[in-house]
């Protein structure tokens, strides 16, 4: 919780004043009850008009007052709760936006979501309530006590029994309501999962006519999530009946001692008033105890949750001898012994992997699945870190280069293509801030996407759906190329990029391609597409079984002449002829 109050240090002043406005309203609460006496003691039982009109023109004055500063104290007290929340928003997000993958796994994307929303709206309406209603509850139940010693302390011994009873219950009631509401947030994690995964994949549940079972899946977990709040909402709800109950009890135990000290002369009629009254005024504080014990116990869990993001550790992604701002002149790349594997796992995706890729060299890299390809492009970026050996980029270790800078060098299109809501020039742009328009139909043109985006209804300026829904598969990946290529990167990385491009289209591509000064690493399953690269490398299991050109490779690995036999049969007509080297279709 400490780190949630921190958020709070920048408002001490409008908190201030917000407490003072409702501390008067507090004040004008605590005094009516004894003026009530007064008019009834010396105006009503002496039948003295001028007493009644005097006190009932104050307590109305006050009542006014009372008034202007709760609409002012709700100003004050929203002003806090929503900078607050904004302020608390807004650090989860560059938290987040600081997260390596291996802290993105262990959060999934649909809790992050609600811990900034859900979660963050829970603290928001705590503080709001707090500075509005829920401080002035605890401090009315105190202040009803004190006043009632100052009218006639005897009757006020029957409430002074009651209230620590009702504190010590709705403490054990605060410890329990924030156990099973943080059940609760758990299962709104759930339900969202399943809600963000459902709206994702809406096409694959329809065209496989799975609508009902992921009906009964996320089903399962609304039922879940309902049982949970159910089951906290009804222990909370047990507060309001017992508080009722023990306050009642006293209030009537009030009426009974101050009958019979009325008949003795120990109190006046306008006393027991007067302590009925901070009785009731004290059981209508408490009632608010049950909302306060919800809030709160929902504001508890979900700082937590917050708290748990704001607290973890971000890697050091710069060492301290990081070069500020090395510039990639040449690009080249070289793996030295690198091994890595995925947090808390301790299997090897790569197993002491070691190759050069020259400056301008393009260099396709073959493999089955899960042979470790993906992970290797992860590791040039730095989106993971190596667990053992070094990446030299133009003869430096990569950790000594300054993360931002080396990522600004880099053209990364990766094999889940993602496009952004908006236009079709803002997606081209996105990869360089500063770019003209002449730069984005020029990255267009060389990404073969320039003519396609001519026929769409506003050009350049067409709005693109969610995820690029109104495009095909190969022009979502020819706009992801535009993008990176917007850049002029000394590195280009293609992670499988060409697989949705039909053999003349991807001709063209490679060979605009070749006119980019940068060094290009082409992830791909098709041996048509690896032949055109100045370097194969092939990798098995984590492990590189060979690297070297399409013929060399043909002569000298078996598992690359079995990839070649399985893709170019006998008699194809796109059969590659290998002559000195050389190829052609």
């Amino acid at each position: 919780m400490s780190n949630i109050f921190s958020f709070l240090k920048p408002y001490r002043f409008p908190m201030v004043i917000a407490l003072l406005l409702m501390l008067v309203e507090l004040m004008v609460e605590l005094f009516h009850p004894l003026m009530l006496a007064k008019m009834i003691d010396d105006g009503i039982m002496q039948e003295d008009l001028s007493v009644v009109l005097r006190w009932g023109g104050i307590m109305l004055g006050m009542s006014f007052l009372a008034f202007v500063s709760g609409v002012v104290n709700s100003f004050y007290a929203a002003h806090v709760s929503q900078s607050t929340g904004f302020d608390i928003r807004s650090s989860l997000y560059q938290k987040v936006q600081s997260f390596s993958f291996r802290h993105l796994q262990r959060f999934q994307t649909s809790s992050l979501i609600t811990r900034m929303t859900n979660d963050v709206n829970q603290i928001q309406t705590t503080i709001f309530m707090s500075l509005r209603i829920m401080l002035r509850a605890p401090l009315l139940v105190i202040g009803g006590v004190v006043m009632a010693f100052v009218v006639n302390i005897q009757l006020a011994m029957v409430l002074v029994v009651t209230i620590p009873i009702i504190i010590i219950f709705l403490v054990w009631m605060m410890r329990k309501g924030s156990t099973l509401f943080r059940q609760v947030q758990a299962r709104l994690d759930e339900v969202n999962h399943a809600i963000r995964e459902n709206l994702g994949a809406m096409r694959l549940i329809k065209v496989f006519v799975r609508r009902k079972h992921e009906g009964k899946r996320f089903l399962k977990r609304n039922e879940a999530l309902m049982d949970s709040t159910v089951k906290a909402l009804r222990v909370m709800e047990i507060t309001m009946p017992a508080l009722l109950l023990l306050m009642n009890v006293a209030i009537i135990g009030v009426l009974w001692f101050g009958s019979m000290n009325v008949n003795t002369g120990n109190a006046q009629i306008g006393e027991v008033v007067a302590i009925v009254n901070y009785g009731m005024r004290i059981t209508s504080a408490l009632t608010i105890f049950t909302m306060i014990i919800i809030i709160f116990s929902r504001a508890r869990a979900s700082a937590e949750r917050i708290t748990d993001v704001l607290n973890t550790e971000v890697d050091r992604t710069n060492l301290k001898k990081s070069n500020q701002g090395r510039p990639i002149k040449e690009g080249k790349i070289e793996f030295e012994e690198v091994s890595f594997y995925y947090p808390k796992s301790d299997e090897k995706v790569l197993d002491r992997c070691s190759f050069t890729v020259k400056p301008g060299q393009t260099l396709a890299i073959l493999g089955s699945t899960g042979s470790g390809k993906s992970s290797l492009f992860h590791l040039i970026p730095r989106l993971y870190d190596v667990s053992e050996g070094t990446i030299f980029i133009d003869n430096v270790d990569s950790k000594e280069m300054k993360i931002e800078y080396l990522r600004q060098q880099i053209g990364y299109v990766p094999q889940e293509i993602m496009l952004f809501s908006g236009t079709v020039k803002e997606n081209i742009a996105w990869g360089k801030t500063d770019a003209t328009l002449t730069d984005i139909m020029e990255a267009a043109k060389d990404a073969q996407i320039h003519d396609a985006i001519m026929k769409l209804p506003h050009q350049y300026d067409t709005k693109i759906g969610q995820k690029g829904v109104n495009l095909s598969g190969g022009q979502k990946q020819r706009l992801s190329i535009a993008r990176a290529l917007i850049r002029k990167p000394k590195i280009l990385m293609l992670d499988d990029s060409t697989s949705a491009l039909d053999v003349q289209t991807e001709a063209r591509l490679l060979k605009a391609l070749g006119t980019y000064l940068c060094t290009t690493l082409l992830i791909t399953q098709k041996l048509s597409t690896a032949m055109k690269a100045d370097s194969i490398l092939l990798l098995e299991e984590g492990k590189v079984v060979a690297q070297g050109s399409h013929g060399q490779l043909l002569s000298e690995s078996p598992l690359y002449q079995q990839l070649y036999q399985s893709q170019f049969a006998k008699g194809d007509i796109q059969h590659a002829k290998v002559i000195n080297g050389t190829f052609s279709l």
